[in-house]
């Protein structure tokens, strides 16, 4: 199978490719910035068609992560970026598919369960979840996030691609051990006690282990019947406060110190990033994947948990054995 991912050398993007190209798939990423990999990487500007466009001709899926960072201070310049990171390339994407002699079959396209409302009581799925935008109890400052993700999915929609079935991944936060990520800043956390509850704790933390991630995508590649919004989460979603001491337990730290709204709001101003990431309550549960059949070999997060945790020691005991030669 030849998959190409626009956008595919963020972290997301490089463990999808990793474990396609390591089953023996045909993987292109494109890239802004090329780096030598396992993997074949072109060059593109996210913006314009090129001749990246003859990978797009006669692939079998096309994957596009593409999108900057929301994991820094919204201002007008942080804000503009963000939303035409993805809407731009987007519509490039579209346009080369659309173009395509050969167009590929399926288009799977990223998207966030940042789009669902902030709320406790109840979970949202793909039919009966409310998108978010209009909470009462939500900060103005979340819209943005909820407006961004609204106009990259409309953006998909717009697509005139016949040819090609489109499926939008409305991905909960993706975790895996590798240095830099969710899990690993998260665990950064608990090691050094500071892993306790997050705000009130009450916030529903929506998540998937990687395997499961890339699991999925394949079934998605697959189904040929299914196309739209899909929910790519386990399916079940923990208080942040549960969510932690589980990590916690995993690890084998007894203790976590908690941080409060108060001393998020500080501690985001001065690492430029926004509160809205560890507060906002993502209850978020994957409908479509379950009533179709798939299967998680992760579905809790204790299982997650422990797995990950796992992986990371065994991961750093290498590094460092590395290091020491």
């Amino acid at each position: 199978m030849r998959v190409v991912i626009p956008g595919g050398s963020g972290q997301i993007g490089t463990l999808l490719a990793r474990a396609l190209h390591a089953d023996g798939d045909d993987v292109v990423v494109l890239s802004r910035r090329p780096t030598p990999q396992p993997w074949r990487v072109v060059a593109w500007d996210g913006v314009t068609r090129g001749a990246w466009q003859r990978d797009v001709d006669g692939c079998d899926v096309v994957i596009n992560l593409t999108g900057r960072s929301v994991n820094c201070r919204y201002n007008e310049a942080n804000r503009r970026d963000i939303l035409e990171s993805r809407t731009a390339s987007t519509r490039v994407i579209g346009e080369a598919i659309g173009r395509a002699s050969r167009p590929p079959p399926v288009w799977l396209q990223a998207s966030t369960a940042t789009i669902y409302a902030h709320r406790y009581d109840g979970p949202n799925d793909e039919r009966s979840g409310i998108l978010g935008g209009a909470e009462p109890d939500a900060p103005s400052t979340w819209r943005f996030s909820i407006e961004v993700t609204r106009a990259w999915e409309r953006t998909c929609d717009e697509a005139v691609t016949p040819a090609t079935r489109k499926v939008v991944l409305r991905s909960a936060v993706t975790m895996s051990p590798d240095q830099g990520g969710a899990f690993d800043t998260l665990l950064g956390l608990v090691r050094h006690g500071l892993g306790g509850t997050t705000g009130t704790g009450r916030q529903f933390v929506s998540w998937i282990h990687c395997q499961d991630f890339v699991a999925a995508v394949r079934w998605l590649i697959e189904r040929g019947d299914i196309d739209g919004a899909v929910n790519l989460a386990s399916p079940h979603p923990l208080p942040n406060g549960e969510f932690m001491r589980v990590l916690r337990e995993a690890y084998g730290m007894p203790f976590g110190l908690p941080a409060r709204g108060w001393i998020l709001e500080i501690g985001a101003t001065f690492m430029r990033t926004e509160t809205e990431l560890v507060l906002k309550s993502r209850r978020v549960v994957p409908r479509r994947l379950l009533e179709g059949g798939f299967t998680f070999k992760f579905p809790s997060w204790s299982e997650a948990a422990a797995d990950l945790c796992d992986q990371w020691k065994t991961t750093r005991r290498r590094s460092t054995r590395s290091t020491a030669r």
